[in-house]
């Protein structure tokens, strides 16, 4: 009894002096982050000894589970417009919001695009099977939605729509899958497979908006020093390496590059009828 009490002791002391003893953190990410987010958590954990816990899906999924569980410190979601419903909602704090890296839409075929496709014309090719994400949950399908609206492209590409995915991570996969021949994506999705997918950008002109990728932390965190300090992680210079090493862009000034004119940030309202 004497001696569990005294290694008790010793444990709590131990655990004062170092990094604090169960520290953790509880991330809700949209899956537009996840290969680069994945690589940042394992190496911060393993240098400061915080276990990171990583929960991965459609932007909109994730803000309704931030809504019930109220059990993450970190929301991430894949574009400004989920984290405006979340501040809505007054589940983050608005001002420790950060931008981790930037987005562009493109149009995601098989390498060596077999199909000859070229631009958003012709996802309206007869014959042609497109992929795109759930508009209604998923931060890369409200985008494309957005795309196709703005140049009057619907009636032509809405029939030719063969997949409706529920996260990005789902909407990459069609290509190696060879679910479809095209999906209407991130031009990032080609560092996700690069033997398998290839990126056709979209005329500056033609992209509508940019997406970045928000963080926050949300206001029923249990860990709030923890998730403040993996935050200014995340947003450091070796954390931008990593998002850079998988094709991110981790600055606006690089993102204007693709769309020096496009909007950054706001909301997009999906029309009746997707």
């Amino acid at each position: 009894m004497v001696r569990s009490l005294q290694i008790t002791i010793l444990l709590l002391a131990f655990c004062s002096l170092q990094t604090p003893c169960f520290a953790e953190v509880t991330v809700f990410a949209g899956s537009a982050s996840k290969p680069p987010l994945e690589e940042a958590a394992e190496l911060y954990q393993s240098e400061t000894g915080i276990e990171i816990f990583l929960h991965f899906g459609g932007s909109g999924a994730m803000l309704n589970q931030l809504r019930l569980s109220r059990k993450a410190d970190l929301f991430i979601p894949g574009s400004p417009d989920y984290m405006l419903k979340a501040q809505r909602f007054n589940l983050v704090d608005a001002s420790s919001e950060k931008i981790l890296a930037y987005l562009i839409p493109a149009i995601n075929v098989l390498k060596g695009n077999p199909k000859n496709i070229h631009g958003l014309a012709d996802l309206g090719r007869p014959g042609i099977r497109v992929g795109i994400a759930d508009p209604s949950g998923v931060c890369v399908g409200l985008y494309a939605v957005e795309i196709i609206e703005e140049h009057h492209l619907a009636e032509r590409v809405r029939p030719n729509i063969t997949a409706n995915v529920e996260s990005c991570s789902k909407t990459a996969s069609l290509i190696p899958l060879q679910a479809v021949d095209a999906t209407l994506g991130w031009r990032e999705f080609e560092q996700w497979n690069p033997d398998q997918i290839e990126s056709i950008l979209l005329p500056p002109e033609q992209i509508v908006r940019l997406a970045y990728i928000p963080a926050a932390i949300a206001t029923h965190a249990r860990n709030v020093k923890e998730a403040v300090e993996f935050l200014a992680f995340l947003t450091s210079s070796r954390a931008k390496a990593i998002f850079a090493k998988w094709g991110y862009l981790t600055s606006e000034e690089q993102a204007r590059v693709y769309a020096p004119h496009a909007r950054i940030g706001g909301e997009y309202r999906i029309p009746e009828g997707w």
